[in-house]
């Protein structure tokens, strides 16, 4: 579900963009009964407003200490004049961004790139999933096995993440709605239950890790209703093969304005999930000394089967996994490591210390 960055991507979109000129561009909407398929949607979808390679995941290092970490490539396409022959016009601009939450500190690292496409800076090419943006790269190998390196501003990650099951196709076989309009949806696949090994590298130490992560993919050109100040987000794998995925977005005096999600089973048969399938329920609320928002990072995903309700506890790693991004003016949020009984994931909380806008 990849959120709150793609409008940090339509500012600075904006920002390089020379003024519009008529006719303007006209975004693909995302409809329903389009097949998701391989390896080609593991490929850019230019076209498209905006799109993300999504990794979270829980690691370990020879000691059995865990951390969390989380890579992310994104897309967009700013709505410029098409017709600008400039090479300088930013017709695709790509930003990545890379966070480890470690325990042992209570605090999260996290850096960042970006740049406009083209000038052999930053590309993403269509074929399948192979992006190079600066001195950060993702590539999906013939294997299968995806390959990530981000060298980063006081850490490093290079993770190599291989697929332990197929991709899980979210709502209605790849198409997800965001929002009560049929046009508030993206195109979403996860692939779950990733085997990851590789190193990250802490103040100039480097140590061999090995766990388990979760890839998101999406791309659209209009996601979130304009009512909706945030949402809360979360994708498991749980240790007996089962994965969850659920999502809320939220209005301004918190109420749910959407929700959805996916339960894939350890049988690999999956239940897609209504608006009113979905509740996430604060538990507990951590308030931010740097920038005084109230998060909920200890807090309940109830779900509705058909066999009855069942209740995702989830519980943060630690507290302090926030990210600030108001030196960079980017959106501030809290995403971090948690674990349920039975599982471990990811939960991203987004609004919470300012309603975030398009």
């Amino acid at each position: 579900m990849r959120r709150w960055l793609a409008m940090g991507l339509f500012a600075a979109g904006a920002a390089w963009a020379q003024p519009v000129a008529s006719p303007p561009i006209v975004f693909p909407k995302v409809v329903p009964g389009v097949a998701i398929g391989f390896p080609r949607d593991h490929g850019s979808h230019p076209r498209f407003r905006y799109e993300w390679w999504y990794f979270t995941g829980w690691l370990e290092n020879e000691d059995g200490k865990p951390l969390g970490f989380q890579i992310t490539f994104f897309r967009s396409r700013p709505a410029t004049n098409a017709a600008n022959p400039s090479a300088f016009a930013p017709t695709q601009i790509l930003f990545a961004h890379a966070a480890l939450s470690d325990p042992a500190s209570g605090k999260l690292v996290h850096d960042q790139r970006i740049a406009r496409s083209g000038f052999g800076l930053a590309q993403a090419a269509e074929s399948d999933a192979r992006i190079a943006l600066l001195d950060w790269n993702l590539v999906r190998e013939r294997s299968g096995r995806f390959r990530a390196r981000t060298p980063a501003k006081g850490f490093a990650l290079d993770l190599a993440f291989t697929p332990g099951q197929p991709a899980m196709a979210n709502g209605e076989r790849g198409y997800s709605r965001k929002g009560p309009g049929p046009d508030q949806a993206s195109y979403y696949y996860s692939m779950p239950h990733m085997k990851v090994r590789g190193t990250v590298t802490i103040k100039g130490k480097r140590v061999a890790v090995a766990g388990r992560g979760w890839l998101d993919r999406e791309w659209s050109s209009d996601y979130i209703d304009e009512r909706a100040v945030g949402w809360d987000w979360a994708g498991v794998n749980l240790d007996d093969g089962s994965a969850l995925m659920a999502f809320q977005m939220r209005g301004p005096k918190g109420e749910a304005l959407y929700a959805g999600g996916t339960l894939r089973r350890a049988d690999g048969s999956q239940v897609a999930f209504a608006p009113s399938d979905v509740r996430f329920v604060p538990r507990r609320r951590w308030r931010s000394p740097q920038t005084g928002g109230l998060y909920p990072v200890e807090a309940e995903f109830v779900v509705r089967l058909p066999e009855g309700v069942r209740r995702f506890r989830l519980k943060p790693l630690f507290d302090a996994q926030e990210l600030d991004g108001r030196a960079t003016g980017m959106p501030t949020y809290w995403e971090g490591a948690v674990s349920t009984p039975g599982g471990r994931g990811y939960l991203e909380l987004t609004g919470y210390a300012g309603a975030l806008t398009l």
